[in-house]
């Protein structure tokens, strides 16, 4: 034990000025710790309380002789204390326990007080024989139970268990060992070991260590040794293990038996154990001196060392050691904290110690990890880099890497920075730089070995202890292509792998296999990202793996009940355009293949605005015509793209041909496709449906763009736009064309718009062209509808002055005999009127001027003879007062047909507010002038209104009772 080194890891507190108060006036005796007090007993009978600092607290009288134990029980404040006190009778044994509470204090006299006494018992009883007491020991169980062992120099240990305050006991023996000598027998030691319910009492005598089992009566006793110690040198660790102090060693005991012994010679005068620590007071009999040491078992080294006074007591409170020593002086000793510890260390570059001190001290990791570090720098800066190294290791997760990092780079010791990065990616700490460094040092190394144990180490399916993107880079960057494959493989980046195929090998199939692998939404997402190369080198297989993710499980689903629902979930084509976007023959050639396959996609209006907008383009690029043998015509893939017919043989010109040729060929399929265009336009607008499945202003925008005039003719008249359609033909100067259109739209028993053929007139009189056949064509149904009056016919065909006038000449002559017709009728019709006109006014002149004689002579109504009272109206019926009833102002006879008259009034002066009305039926009728005149005839719109005497055809009436 000499090899051990000392340390002064503990120092001395309260300035070496610690003693026994004054106060306390008698020889320390006993002491005890707890609660934040140390309590002493002494030779008179006193006990006395002590606070931080060894400061008088307070005291009082327990015995009146001694106090020979005492113990401050830690879940109460309870004080239990054994002495002498005065013998009462010869029978009763001085020998008495007692028990304080120290909580209650009760008077005594005016200035003093003490705590109450509890309970006093006698230790010594007619069962239990007085013997000398060696050793005392409390242990609290469950408050209020205390578990008391009182050793005795006879070998014997009385037990007292129970309830002491109340008395409610049990007092039990124990035989140690049993001897003939007693000095061999006396009891040195004991402890209290407490496993769960059970509870085990270790006894030392001179010449054995047992332990006694005391959770079952009767209570067994098992020998651990023969062999034990003849001081006071025992104690307990906070492990519960026996320790016992002889000369040669300190010697450690469990429950099974004996354990480990530490050597250290010299008379073991107190032992104790503090905080992992063991406290020894060993006397040198060669010297006569006493020493005191703390040992650090786990580290082998002794944590502080000094020659010290006779010891009286030990004990340990506040987290300190105190000694008390027989003159009662007091040495109060305190452990150093962590730091100065390993600061004295690492000035002595003991920085294995320090680490085993900070891991036997259960320092934090943080703490552990920068001793560690010191060490590491201490190594490296000796050139000891692969020692270095493992401690440097050691503290990753605490210590920045680039601290490591940078040293070893610096160094230029790639073995032990790849030794450490590797360390640091098991760890799962790596970061993306980390990575990349790591696999630079392989790189550099050429170490294939350990690149395929770091790329290919299983660690299960998708799970990698590093940057799978950063690998992936660096191996590129190195032109290891096979080991960024297999990480994006394994990781499932799909678009790393596929890169990798693409654009590092140009393995075009490969990569085409692997898409059509992977999961549908996956393959969709690879094809939008890496579509633009594989169209340019591989369109038709690429076409296929585009169809195969938009169609093939439509296919399933239309054997279903809900196809619409499947397909509606399905890639839909128009998603993969932007990859087409330098190949619109290869796109013209998915959608074609799609839109035959799949007839109900949620995308059609996309998918047909895009097809026409490539069928109807003029300058549409495509590579195979663009090839040097344009003489072959464009292979007909899968799509069925239009071919050009095949050459016969090759021209044998200067080249002159061959332009021609190409431009011939260029044309013939430009054509094909404007064709499709027109079948697209009007096969994808049915006649059930009012909208078409295309984008309408953008088929009519691209058909201007492209002069496409038979798609532009189609879509305005779907849309009925018949003006545009003429405009067309118009603008086209197609006379025959524009006239067959007015035939088929200018028909209004068809639904066609008559107003046509004045727009064509129109066109005619203003074209400055001899077009008298097309003229007289148009006048025929001009005339027949009868659209325009011949005045504003003459004026329009005016304008044209190269028709002349037998152009219209038949017109205009059949237009006047059809006038002298209407107005030969019309003024037999004036005629009509007048005369009845005339026939009114004069019936009305005699009803106003001249009398009316009435000789009916019987009732109009009952037909009976006429008598008193009757009515007679100026219509010329006559009524008998009880015929007529309550209405008496009307002729029954002729009131309906006045009624109605008067209804046809009011109704037609309820139209003249109506202007709305009028107005339509101006505008929609052939002939405006016939409306209006109907209107004034009718008195509708006058400016003036007749006015009468109210009725109408009916005159003044008279009554009588007795006749005329």
């Amino acid at each position: 034990m000499y090899q051990w080194r000392k340390f002064e890891f503990f120092e001395e507190k309260f300035a070496g000025k610690c003693s026994i108060p004054e106060d306390v006036a008698g020889d320390v005796t006993c002491c005890s710790s707890g609660r934040g007090k140390i309590i002493v007993g002494c030779d008179n009978g006193a006990v006395s309380l002590l606070d931080r600092g060894l400061k008088f607290n307070y005291g009082f009288q327990a015995h009146s002789s001694s106090v020979l134990f005492l113990q401050q029980l830690k879940q109460r404040n309870y004080l239990v204390t054994v002495g002498e006190d005065e013998q009462i009778s010869p029978q009763l044994s001085s020998m008495c326990l007692k028990v304080f509470d120290l909580d209650k204090m009760q008077p005594e006299g005016s200035s003093t007080s003490s705590p109450e006494c509890v309970q006093i018992l006698r230790i010594f009883t007619n069962q239990y024989p007085e013997a000398k007491i060696t050793s005392f020991l409390v242990l609290e169980e469950a408050p209020p139970i205390l578990l008391i062992a009182i050793g005795l120099d006879n070998g014997y240990i009385y037990g007292i268990k129970g309830d002491i305050a109340r008395e409610r006991i049990k007092r039990f023996k124990l035989e140690v060992y049993s001897h003939t000598d007693k000095s061999q027998s006396s009891i040195m030691g004991m402890g209290f070991r407490v496993d769960g319910q059970a509870t085990q009492l270790f006894a030392v005598t001179p010449t054995s260590v047992s332990l006694f089992s005391l959770q079952t009566e009767p209570y067994s006793r098992n020998t651990l040794d023969q062999i034990g110690c003849n001081s006071n040198a025992v104690a307990m660790t906070d492990r519960s293990e026996l320790m016992i102090g002889r000369d040669e060693a300190v010697y450690f005991y469990e429950v099974d038996g004996r354990g480990p012994c530490w050597a250290f010679e010299g008379e073991k005068k107190f032992l104790g154990w503090f905080r992992g620590y063991l406290l020894c007071v060993i006397a040198d009999h060669r010297s006569n001196k006493n020493t005191f040491n703390i040992y650090d078992l786990k580290n082998r080294l002794i944590a502080h060392s000094f020659v010290t006074k006779e010891v009286s007591q030990m004990l340990c409170e506040w987290g300190n050691i105190i000694l008390i020593m027989a003159d009662k002086s007091a040495l109060c000793i305190g452990e150093k904290d962590m730091e100065s510890k390993l600061d004295m260390l690492f000035k002595k570059n003991l920085y294995t110690v320090a680490i085993n001190l900070v891991q036997s001290q259960q320092a934090d990791a943080a703490a552990t990890a920068e001793v560690l570090r010191k060490y590491g720098d201490h190594l490296y800066s000796k050139q000891e880099y692969d020692e270095a190294m493992a401690q440097y290791i050691n503290t990753i997760g605490h210590l920045e890497p680039s601290y490591v990092i940078q040293k070893f780079l610096d160094a230029q010791r790639i073995y032990n920075l790849t030794n450490y990065l590797e360390k640091l990616h098991e760890k799962g700490l790596a970061s993306k730089d980390h990575t990349t460094l790591l696999l630079n040092c392989y790189t550099k190394l050429k170490d294939v070995e350990k690149l395929n144990v770091f790329i290919k180490r299983e660690d299960g399916v998708g799970e990698h202890k590093f940057d799978v993107e950063t690998a992936i880079r660096v191996c590129r960057a190195a032109n290891y292509h096979e080991h960024a494959m297999y990480v994006a493989k394994k990781a499932g980046r799909h678009e790393w792998y596929l890169k990798i195929l693409l654009e590092d090998l140009g393995s075009y199939e490969e990569a085409l296999q692997y898409i059509s692998s992977l999961e549908p939404s996956q393959a969709g997402v690879t094809v939008k990202e890496y579509g633009k190369i594989l169209i340019e080198h591989k369109p038709d297989d690429t076409i296929e793996i585009l169809m195969r993710l938009c169609t093939e499980d439509a296919e399933l689903a239309k054997r279903g009940s809900s196809s619409g629902l499947y397909t509606s979930m399905l890639p839909s084509p128009v998603d993969f355009l932007n990859i087409f976007i330098h190949h619109p023959e290869a796109l013209m050639n998915f959608l074609e293949q799609y839109t035959n396959k799949v007839k109900d996609s949620p995308a059609q209006v996309e998918i047909h605005n895009t097809l026409l907008e490539l069928y109807l383009s003029n300058d549409l690029d495509f590579p195979l015509i663009s090839q040097a043998n344009i003489d072959e015509p464009p292979t007909n893939s899968r799509g069925g793209r239009p071919s050009a017919p095949a050459a016969t043989s090759r021209p044998k010109t200067n080249g002159k041909l061959s332009v021609f040729q190409k431009d011939l060929n260029k044309e013939k399929y430009h054509q094909e496709r404007l064709q499709k265009g027109l079948r697209l336009l009007k096969t994808a607008w049915p006649s059930d449906l009012e909208h078409p499945l295309y984008d309408v202003d953008l088929a009519i925008i691209l058909c201007e763009m492209n002069e496409f005039k038979e798609g532009l003719l189609y879509l305005y008249e779907k849309m009925k736009l018949f003006k545009e359609v003429t405009a067309c033909y118009m603008q086209a100067h197609d006379h025959e064309g524009l006239i067959a259109c007015c035939k088929r739209l200018g028909d209004s028993g068809k639904g066609g718009d008559p107003s046509l053929w004045a727009d064509v007139l129109k066109y005619f009189g203003e074209l400055g062209e001899d077009c008298s056949k097309e003229v007289k064509e148009v006048l025929t149904y001009i005339e027949r509808d009868d659209i325009l009056p011949p005045i504003i016919v003459l004026q329009t065909l005016s304008n044209n002055p190269c028709l002349t006038l037998s152009v219209i000449k038949d017109y205009i002559a059949r237009k006047l005999e059809q006038e002298s017709k209407l107005i030969e009728d019309d003024r037999k019709a004036i005629d009509k009127y007048q005369e009845e006109t005339l026939a009114m006014r004069k019936e009305i002149q005699d009803l106003r001027t001249n009398a009316r004689i009435f000789q009916l002579s019987k009732c109009t109504a009952c037909t009976f003879t006429l008598d008193l009272p009757a009515v007679h109206f100026m219509c010329m019926h006559s009524f008998h007062l009880r015929c007529l009833g309550d209405n008496e102002k009307e002729c029954p006879e002729c009131a309906p047909e006045y009624r109605s008259v008067l209804e046809m009034k009011r109704s037609l002066e309820q139209n003249s507010k109506d202007q709305d009305q009028f107005f339509n039926k101006v505008k929609n009728s052939k002939d405006g002038f016939s409306v209006i005149a109907e209107y004034f005839g009718k008195g509708i719109i006058s400016k003036t209104r007749i006015r009468g005497n109210g009725t109408l055809g009916a005159g003044n009436n008279s009554s009588s009772s007795s006749g005329f």
